[in-house]
């Protein structure tokens, strides 16, 4: 029968394999961007997923780009757990207020501590992001909307990459090195800076007797000018940028434009708001809680806010395109029209010599 035939490969030849969930089946996947066949009848088929093949250069800028990443990861490890780098010892005045807050403890004893942080951002967009994907998928081949669908990329003749792996994939490895990029962003601002917490002067312990505070103005500098616990004394130092708030808004910011630009179902005009918004606001809370907790400064939660909304919105829109997929090709063919037409359109306006001459010559005819 036509099933049996389907299902068992042909002698010679191998069979052929499907990475991820298929969109169709690979007798049905078609090469080229061909029109869709016609069936015995004369009826035209519905229209079928096409297959692209995988050129040896995209090939060769897949391996680049995970060389990229392993390079960001292996920077954002040397940062956050090597002493590579070292901080910038900042000095201090005579009891100066701004960093004479009492000591709020360890970082696990926050409201957000930061085991809850990491897995927060690290979980709930890849959850969001498969969740998102696979309702799209599923609903464009319900609808066999396949116009609008990416193509499936052949690899060789064994190997088929199926449209949902192929975004889910982009998205989320787009996140992931979106979000050691604002760790090594951060980690870099504070070790160049070396900025005090509003509690230092709690953690550091500084002799005033010794060192002749006999003024408040009277500037102190140098390591040995601290007699508390070294460890804390150095993390005392790491606040500006704030870690926490950059990572915060960075989550939420890539995934309230993901939840924006992908969910077109109706009835979500109200929904998506208040989802959106619900993100950013925990976000911007939790660096609220690290100002009232005395452990960054205003402007770290600021800094931090603005390096995580940068990264965010620079890969979205300059990376994936805002989430968009293939685009139809009479979008591309209006697009390519606009693209040839002049930007300024100069009017044609008539002289009045040139009026006076056509006025001379019809009398005289």
């Amino acid at each position: 029968s036509r099933a049996a035939h389907v299902l068992q490969p042909a002698p010679g030849r191998r069979r052929r394999r499907w990475l991820g969930l298929a969109a169709s089946s690979p007798g049905g996947c078609r090469r080229g961007a061909g029109g869709a066949r016609s069936r015995g009848g004369g009826l035209p088929r519905p229209p079928e997923p096409e297959c692209l093949p995988v050129p040896s250069a995209l090939t060769s800028m897949l391996y680049f780009q995970m060389v990229i990443m392993a390079g960001t990861v292996m920077l954002a490890y040397y940062f956050e757990y090597t002493d590579t780098f070292t901080v910038n010892v900042q000095g201090f005045f005579c009891y100066e207020g701004s960093y004479r807050k009492p000591y709020p403890g360890p970082e696990d004893s926050s409201a957000v501590p930061p085991a809850l942080l990491y897995a927060l951002a690290a979980g709930v967009p890849v959850l969001v992001i498969i969740v998102g994907e696979t309702a799209v998928f599923c609903l464009q081949l319900a609808t066999r909307d396949f116009e609008n669908q990416e193509k499936t990329i052949l690899t060789g003749d064994c190997c088929y990459i199926n449209p949902l792996v192929r975004r889910t994939i982009r998205f989320l490895g787009i996140y992931a090195f979106g979000l050691f990029a604002t760790d090594i962003f951060v980690n870099a601002g504070q070790v160049v800076t070396g900025n005090l917490a509003p509690h230092f002067l709690a953690l550091c312990k500084p002799n005033y007797t010794a060192l002749g505070c006999q003024q408040f103005t009277q500037f102190i500098s140098g390591v040995h000018a601290c007699t508390g616990n070294p460890d804390l004394i150095m993390r005392a130092r790491k606040t500006f940028p704030s870690k926490e708030a950059a990572l915060s808004v960075y989550a939420a910011t890539y995934l309230t434009m993901y939840i924006t630009n992908t969910i077109k179902a109706r009835g979500t005009r109200l929904a998506k708001p208040v989802l959106c918004l619900g993100l950013m606001c925990l976000a911007f809370l939790t660096g609220i809680n690290r100002v009232a907790e005395y452990r960054n400064h205003w402007s770290d939660v600021i800094a931090g806010f603005i390096i995580g909304i940068s990264i965010a919105v620079f890969l979205v829109v300059c990376v994936v395109n805002n989430f968009r997929g293939r685009q139809p090709e009479h979008e591309n063919s209006h697009m390519e029209n606009l693209a040839q037409m002049p930007m300024i359109s100069i009017p044609r306006v008539e002289s009045p010599l040139e009026k006076n001459h056509i006025t001379a010559f019809a009398e005289v005819t």
